[in-house]
Formats: structure tokens, sequence, C-alpha cells
């Protein structure tokens, strides 16, 4: 086995990224505006000193497509990431719960929770990944009591420079996709293919974001605007009243 060629990993990503654009268009398109507004701050946005209602829409819809597009995009990584591996070491996605990869590399069977960047999770959600990878670990040494199995937390992007975390290692950025590929600039290599025809799609999702930003606009207006001037106690009353 050996690192899939540069061809191999641009057909893998046309293959796969439409899903991400695709998925991201349709949640766009199928947004609501009440939903959005009942979920969001009405304080910070008063604080902020907005004025009109298009800027309060686009500040309410970038805040929500943002956390949904690392969301997205983080899956289409992950995938990226267990297709890389299973190419160069025969890795596979994992069966096991809070386990994306394993993979067996230098007599080692790894383990490896796959997140997007390194500020992922709070004590809670680090210490579940924990439980989850000594649940796998001793499920992986059923009958085979010596096998040497290791944890990792595996992070497509940043940096981190403490990455023994001792009972498990984080591999962050260029560490996670060496980690996983072999090849020290591989998470430069990605790059280029990623690109594939993001133009486009993002002309498509332009123009429709355009269309969402009109539409809720004249709906804020109709229901949160008096005489032309934001009304900050209905917002307020919409957003957090007792029924």
């Amino acid at each position: 086995m050996s690192l899939p060629k540069p061809k191999e990993v641009r057909d893998y990503v046309s293959a796969n990224i439409s899903g991400f654009h695709q998925t991201r268009l349709s949640r766009l398109e199928g947004l609501k505006l009440k939903q959005i507004l009942k979920r969001k701050n009405p304080y910070l946005f008063k604080a902020k000193n907005i004025l009109t209602a298009e800027a309060l829409v686009r500040v309410l819809l970038d805040a929500h497509l943002s956390s949904q597009e690392e969301t997205l995009f983080g899956d289409f990584l992950e995938g990226l990431a267990i297709y890389i591996n299973g190419k160069t070491f025969g890795g596979k996605k994992s069966n096991a719960e809070g386990i994306d990869l394993e993979f067996d590399r230098d007599d080692i069977r790894w383990l490896v929770s796959i997140k997007s960047g390194p500020n992922w999770g709070n004590s809670s959600q680090i210490k579940k990944m924990r439980d989850c990878f000594n649940r796998a670990a001793r499920i992986a040494r059923t009958g085979k009591s010596k096998l040497d199995v290791r944890a990792v937390n595996g992070c497509c992007y940043g940096r981190d420079n403490k990455p023994d975390k001792g009972d498990f290692q984080k591999f962050c950025g260029q560490r996670f996709w060496e980690f996983i590929s072999g090849s020290a600039n591989f998470y430069v290599d990605i790059i280029e293919p990623l690109g594939h025809l993001a133009k486009l799609r993002n002309d498509e999702f332009d123009i429709a974001y355009a269309k969402v930003v009109n539409r809720f606009t004249e709906s804020f207006i109709s229901d949160f605007c008096v005489e032309g001037s934001i009304d900050w106690p209905r917002l307020v009353k919409f957003n957090s009243a007792s029924d």
C-alpha cells in the first residue's frame, strides 16, 4: 500500500465535495427566519448597535451558516482522511462508538477520533471521548491480550504543541495528516484539490443567499419594525417571553 497519487486524491474530492456544496445549499434554502431568531441572542445584536433589518438578517444568517458549514465540511474531511489512510495503511471506518478510524501500523492498533479543529470540546466531551477510547481498546484486545492499542484525537487543522495527553495523543494539522498518510507535506498537498468547482458552486450559493437575505429582510421589517426602525422590545419578547 502507498499514498494515493495526486490524481486519485483529485478524483476522490471531485466525487465527494459536491455533497458538501449541495447540503450547504439545500440547508440555506430551507431556513426559516423565526426559527433562527429564536436561537440567537437579541441583546447581543442591540449591543452591537445594529440599525437596519438587512444588517441584522445578514449577521443572523452568517452566524448560523458558519456553524453549520464547519460541521458539514468536518464530515467531508473525516471521509477524506479515512480514504487516504485506507489507501496508505489499510485503515477503515471503525464500528466502535466514538471512533472514526482504526488501522494497524508498526505493530500498533491505532484508534482515531477525528475532529475538525483543536478546540472542539469541553471537559465532559473530552471525558466521553476517553471513555470511548478505553471501551474500544478493551474490545480490540479481546482474545489478543498483548495487542498494543493506542488512541489518537486527530484534528484536521490547527496546532497543539503538546500532543501527549497521557492516555491518548492529540495530533493537529500537519501532524495529523502526516500520521494518517505518512507524508509530511500532505496537509499542503490537499489544498489544491479542495477548490474543485468551488467558484461555480459558490456563485450558485451566492445567488441563493441573496434571495434569502431579501426574503428574510422583508419578513423582518413586516414583523419586527415600526416606522422603519427595529422594534427591539417586540423582538426580545418573541425570543424570550414565557409562553
